[in-house]
């Protein structure tokens, strides 16, 4: 119990410190894509993703533990998915998002994350659990891609690891947009750690790194399985509710972590401070995170179960939810900030048109 605390906790807190030092926010990223045609952090995903696939393949290789893909529930990873792109656009931060912006102090992630814990809940224990079992049992029998094709992993791996390098220095080679900064307050390692902006594809390998320690920890405890926020943040309040401290996991304590982690980052780089939303900002970030919660637990994870760990993994589960993910975040955007602003063009060329 002691070693699953004390790992969960210290992983936790190294994740959440990378991602809040490095912003590296997937709701941004895909609603980037779309808006402004901005790939870096999704790139930086793909880097994160390759980076993981390469150390956890190496620890399965020798010996550390056993990993199968299992079936792929391929009707709920869709469905799962798509609407889950959708509450994370209105939730304003994907699952592991919302976790690190609580940690510095925004109360819009308070109200989002009370949202997803409470449907992940009841979509894994509650009423709703049925619904959430009937999702899953239209199913193709192989979620491997490598065993779909009849080949060794390491052949996906290499194939997806030649574009990733295609892309990434294709990126680097791009002219730098200089971006103005203030004179640095600190120096040496606080600049570095606690000052500095951090480059996204930096931050994507730390995110590998951490994403590939997470499983020999995870699986030291019994739980054979990477980084993972929907079921322990259900765990969370299941165990809240009921007591029973067998609820209780690696993966609890990993995104307890998380918050501690982006709270000491935020605090040490001056970024932390309460900040409460209007009314129909907390309204609409409590529906996304209801809708994170319904989607993720149909999908069988969020944005890092399925779009960064199941991925690694080689997996059609991942993939194809990571795909619908971002097709359903480019479903919010659109409605929520394209059509926003074309009707708000309209009035302003109305008004200018009745004043002429």
């Amino acid at each position: 119990m002691v070693q699953m605390i004390v790992t969960g906790l210290l992983c936790g807190a190294l994740l959440g410190f990378v991602m809040q030092r490095g912003r590296f926010c997937l709701t941004g990223g895909f609603r980037d894509m779309y808006i402004a045609k901005d790939n870096r952090m999704f790139y930086a995903l793909l880097i994160a993703i390759a980076v993981q696939s390469i150390g956890v393949y190496a620890l399965i290789q020798y010996g550390a533990f056993e990993y199968t893909a299992g079936t792929f529930p391929w009707l709920a990873v869709i469905i799962g998915s798509y609407i889950f792109g959708i509450g994370i656009v209105f939730a304003g931060g994907c699952a592991t998002g919302t976790w690190y912006r609580a940690g510095e102090g925004l109360i819009g992630s308070w109200i989002a994350l009370a949202g997803y814990m409470v449907m992940s809940a009841v979509m894994k224990s509650g009423p709703l659990a049925p619904i959430n079992g009937a999702f899953k049992t239209t199913q193709l029998p192989s979620n491997s891609i490598a065993d779909s094709f009849g080949i060794s992993n390491w052949i996906v791996i290499g194939i997806f690891i030649a574009i990733i390098l295609i892309i990434v220095v294709r990126e680097l080679k791009k002219p730098k947009v200089i971006i103005p900064t203030m004179k640095p307050k600190r120096t040496g390692l606080a600049h570095l750690l606690f000052e500095k902006r951090w480059h996204p594809f930096f931050t994507a390998v730390l995110v590998g790194v951490i994403a590939t320690i997470a499983w020999p920890l995870s699986a030291a405890t019994g739980r054979v399985f990477g980084l993972g926020i929907t079921t322990p943040t259900a765990n969370i309040l299941q165990y809240l509710v009921s007591g029973d401290i067998s609820i209780l996991n690696w993966g609890v304590f990993l995104v307890l972590g998380i918050f501690l982690g982006s709270f000491f980052a935020a605090k040490m780089s001056r970024e932390f401070r309460f900040r409460m939303p209007d009314t129909k900002t907390g309204i609409r970030s409590f529906i996304g995170g209801l809708f994170m919660g319904f989607g993720a637990s149909i999908a069988g994870g969020c944005s890092i179960g399925n779009g960064l760990v199941m991925t690694a993994m080689m997996t059609w589960q991942g993939w194809i939810g990571l795909l619908f993910m971002i097709l359903g975040t480019w479903t919010a955007s659109y409605f929520i900030f394209i059509r926003v602003n074309q009707r708000s063009a309209k009035q302003v060329a109305s008004k200018t048109t009745v004043t002429a």
